[in-house]
């Protein structure tokens, strides 16, 4: 979300003068920094499993709400390589690049599709795990990886649409990548702000440039 959440950001203080700050990491190193006591208002989240956790031990001022839900795309940066899943079984594709599934939305999203494309055991050897959705942009923007699997929302940002090639993987090979977002148990002037913060998240504004970075609206 670091691309999208950046420009909704920058329009939520624009309409409504209240300035944020965004601490950016995976979602279960936020998790585990807020049980620790990091005195953070809102979490916003990739995997909607982060913020049900914490709410469910009493970290949430009300239920997590779902906001958008993530698209899967096939991306490559090296030449030659066809952003297609048939490419993968290709000799000259010796790396593959995924978020960790046992740790991130995205990588099990690329695993149910590997499976259900009976590819999953044939090109095991070939996959690169990376801890995060941003570690395994690393890996297929450097090249260290032929191929990888990566959010739409990393390839239409303004740092990377121009780089590379990808393809969307339709989101019937996969299950929903439901975002999540947690209002936090915080007193009460930063808890208005941050109610403020997740209406306009939820907002015309806010579904406007959630669509822009290729995230599906909650309601549509």
């Amino acid at each position: 979300m670091q691309f999208a959440m950046e420009e909704i950001s920058e329009a939520f203080s624009k309409q409504s003068g209240i300035k944020t700050q965004l601490i950016l990491g995976s979602s279960g190193t936020l998790t585990a920094q807020l049980m620790a006591g990091a005195p953070y208002d809102i979490f916003i989240s990739a995997d909607l499993q982060y913020p049900e956790y914490l709410h469910e031990r009493g970290y949430g001022h009300k239920k997590p709400d779902i906001y958008g839900y993530g698209q899967l795309v096939l991306w490559t940066c090296k030449p030659g390589v066809s952003p297609s899943l048939s490419a993968l079984r290709q000799e000259s594709v010796i790396h593959i690049a995924m978020a960790n599934p046992e740790l991130a939305p995205y990588g099990r999203a690329a695993r149910e599709v590997l499976i259900q494309e009976d590819l999953f055991s044939s090109i095991s050897e070939k996959l690169v795990y990376g801890e995060s959705i941003t570690q395994t942009n690393k890996f297929i923007r450097s090249g260290a990886s032929e191929i990888g699997f990566t959010a739409l929302s990393v390839v239409l940002s303004p740092k990377m649409m121009d780089t590379g090639k990808w393809s969307l993987l339709t989101n019937e090979k996969y299950s929903p990548i439901a975002q999540g977002i947690l209002v936090l148990n915080i007193e009460d002037t930063s808890l208005n702000n941050a109610l403020k913060f997740h209406t306009f998240l939820k907002s015309d504004n806010g579904k406007r440039i959630l669509k822009k970075y290729g995230y599906l609206p909650a309601d549509e």
